[in-house]
């Protein structure tokens, strides 16, 4: 049963519609406040893989005996939140959105406590980057495949503008301002290096387009236009 049917085992139940109106500000933040909750990240590989397969049997008309709407409801959680939305493959860990707040939240209060020396500065921005690119790769479009020549390039391009922002503006307002302000270098360098990152590690998508889809998910027509939105919405995240 392909995706968007409504002739599911479960009647008013289809397990591929979001579970609150995306149409509000609220809905959508609901969504991803469920999707993302960092507890997902402990859930063990064993249990990703039956919450995968309940999804999958529920989307062919099968229910095993004694599943209820919210053991649904919390397979479809796992599901959405562990695999990639286009291959269906399990993601990696550190990559997964639900992993964005715990590991953004070490890294952030690293490079805000340890940026007195060169080394240090070099050092977090270097293990942010890192963090950054691993999480675009995982969350790009599978559907536009990126070489590896191509990953290397975005994460080097992305970590040596991380790196320049933070060295030079370190330099600079160690002479020109407090320690309160020098430590907000890392913000700046990171907004920089994203501003590399994100279009370089997703050029496939901008050069050849995104697949759009109809209401009842069916493939219409590839787009360039909705890819460069869709990238460029990331910075006002």
């Amino acid at each position: 049963m392909a995706p968007g049917n409504s002739e599911f085992p479960l009647p008013g139940f289809n397990i591929d519609e979001r579970l609150w109106d995306q149409n509000s500000l609220l809905g959508r933040f609901k969504h991803y406040l469920w999707v993302t909750d960092p507890r997902t990240v402990f859930t063990p590989t064993s249990k990703l893989y039956k919450a995968k397969q309940l999804v999958e049997n529920y989307r062919a008309g099968v229910l095993p005996p004694g599943v209820t709407k919210e053991d649904l409801i919390y397979a479809k959680k796992l599901y959405e939140s562990s695999f990639h939305p286009d291959s269906g493959e399990l993601q990696n860990v550190i990559g997964r959105m639900s992993c964005q707040v715990p590991g953004g939240m070490i890294l952030t209060g690293a490079m805000l406590q340890w940026y007195k020396t060169n080394l240090a500065v070099v050092f977090w921005q270097w293990m942010n980057q890192s963090f950054n690119a691993l999480v675009n790769y995982t969350n790009r479009n599978a559907n536009s495949e990126i070489t590896t020549t191509q990953i290397t390039v975005a994460y080097v391009s992305a970590t040596s503008s991380a790196l320049a922002v933070s060295l030079i503006l370190k330099s600079y307002l160690a002479k020109a301002a407090s320690p309160f302000l020098q430590r907000y270098v890392p913000f700046a360098a990171v907004a920089s290096a994203n501003m590399v990152n994100i279009p370089l590690m997703r050029q496939r998508e901008l050069a050849n387009g995104v697949m759009m889809f109809d209401e009842a998910g069916n493939e219409m027509v590839t787009s360039k236009a909705a890819a460069a939105k869709g990238i460029t919405q990331l910075y006002s995240q």
